[in-house]
């Protein structure tokens, strides 16, 4: 960690206690700032207000108070709280800077960053990366954190220069950064999300692009080549450009020819070295590679990574088989390009559990991701858009629930011995859950006991 002195004695205002707001506010603390933590919420558990305090922070919750702003210095946003929030909008008034976790966290880092941002797939390219960078590594570590929960200001820390940080930047992270700068970027793909708190695809995409905002000549953009708008956005890098491509669109980088994942002219893998299913996650493979070629790992590293790489948590996780049924826990996928890309991994029936947070979209451009859907089950805000989704595209059961884990006994009622059982929701889980994470842990848990319920039988 540098012990730099920006901080020392300067007054810093932390908005928002998750994860990333608490490690900020002990980590300026330790830099010397004189830190107010600040949350509308008040948690029900007192134990991290209690530890800032003791360690000289002042803690306010339970409102917004926007005079804690006066004499302020610089404001640390929890990436979520959108730019309308009135103690955020106070601070550009008053031309307060504002900044993310991720911005305090490079600073402070003596390892360098690979950061790596995306519409879909961020979280399975970065665990990924720093699999393949720790495979056989002799010295140093690549630590994965940022959005994909844990946080880059507590990695940051404990890095030495021998190491590297894969870090999972979202947009919401990357509005905040003015100084960060990855040597390696990588961008998975860019479809139309979050745009309740962009506005537009043009902010939302301008925001994704942070990623490269201070990149050099030295350094590298690693770009899915698979669409022309991804392609054009490598113009918007003063990096190396190093492309992927799953339908060969260039040979320059990483591609898949004739079964076989190339490294420009290199074999380096065969298609059916990757163990997860789905087109998605054969992309999310090409990112990686692209990555660990750049930092001279060989081929078999690379391979022995892909034979014992399983998938991520929520994201097409293999959950268990019951009955010859195969479920799938893919709580993740919270938009339709997620959902569609997840039922291209299987070929036969699939029974899909999909719905959620209703974002003001309709479903149209999921309909023909539906062929092989025997049955869906719908739930929450987006229900009936589902279900007038699946009826134009044919398929000829669907049903309403009340959420993914009711739905998960009637999925099975509804599904037929050799099917896949799939929550891919297409949606958000706000409406009914936190995070996307507790839906697919209650999925996983809903599961679980109808498997007990059936061997009890």
């Amino acid at each position: 960690m540098k012990n730099i002195e920006t901080y020392k004695n300067k007054t810093v205002l932390v908005l928002g206690l998750g994860k990333s707001g608490i490690n900020s506010a002990e980590l300026l603390l330790k830099l010397g700032a004189k830190v107010i933590v600040n949350d509308k919420n008040t948690p029900q558990k007192m134990d991290d207000i209690n530890r800032l305090e003791k360690l000289g922070a002042k803690v306010i919750t339970g409102s917004h108070p926007t005079e804690l702003l006066e004499n302020v210095d610089l404001m640390v946003k929890n990436p979520g709280i959108p730019y309308n929030n009135i103690m955020v909008a106070t601070a550009i008034k008053r031309n307060i800077n504002i900044i993310t976790e991720p911005e305090l966290a490079f600073e402070i880092s003596e390892a360098p960053f690979i950061s790596v941002t995306g519409t879909n797939g961020k979280t399975t390219t970065t665990t990924l990366i720093s699999m393949m960078l720790n495979q056989n590594c002799a010295k140093g570590h690549a630590y994965a954190a940022g959005n994909i929960g844990i946080p880059l200001s507590e990695v940051a820390q404990k890095a030495t220069k021998d190491d590297q940080i894969v870090s999972e930047l979202s947009s919401f992270q990357l509005m905040g950064i003015t100084e960060l700068h990855p040597k390696i970027a990588v961008l998975t793909n860019v479809y139309e999300a979050h745009l309740d708190y962009h506005g537009s695809r043009e902010d939302y995409i301008k925001a994704k692009m942070n990623i490269v905002k201070n990149q050099t000549a030295d350094d590298y953009f690693v770009v899915n080549w698979d669409n022309e708008e991804w392609q054009n956005l490598s113009r918007l890098t003063a990096a190396k450009v190093i492309p992927f491509s799953r339908l060969k669109k260039s040979t320059d980088g990483v591609y898949v020819d004739n079964d076989k994942i190339y490294y420009k002219d290199e074999v380096v893998a065969k298609l059916s070295d990757i163990k997860v299913p789905g087109s998605h996650n054969v992309e999310n493979c090409l990112a990686a590679i692209a990555v660990a070629k750049i930092q001279g790992k060989t081929s078999q590293e690379i391979v022995e990574v892909l034979h014992n790489f399983s998938g991520v948590r929520h994201r097409t996780q293999f959950v268990r088989s019951i009955a010859q049924r195969k479920f799938y826990n893919d709580s993740k996928a919270t938009n339709m390009e997620a959902t569609e890309k997840a039922l291209a991994g299987f070929s036969g029936p699939v029974v899909l559990l999909a719905g959620g947070l209703d974002r003001g979209v309709t479903f149209e451009k999921l309909e023909p991701a539906l062929k092989n859907v025997r049955a869906m089950i719908v739930f929450g805000e987006t229900a009936d858009l589902l279900a007038k989704a699946g009826k134009n595209a044919g398929v000829k059961k669907i049903i309403k629930t009340e959420n993914a884990v009711t739905a998960v006994p009637i999925a099975f009622e509804e599904s037929q011995p050799g099917d896949v059982i799939l929550l891919s929701p297409a949606c958000a889980s706000w409406d009914q859950w936190p995070t996307f994470e507790v839906r697919g842990d209650k999925f996983i848990d809903a599961v679980e006991k109808l498997a007990e319920k059936l061997e009890d039988k």
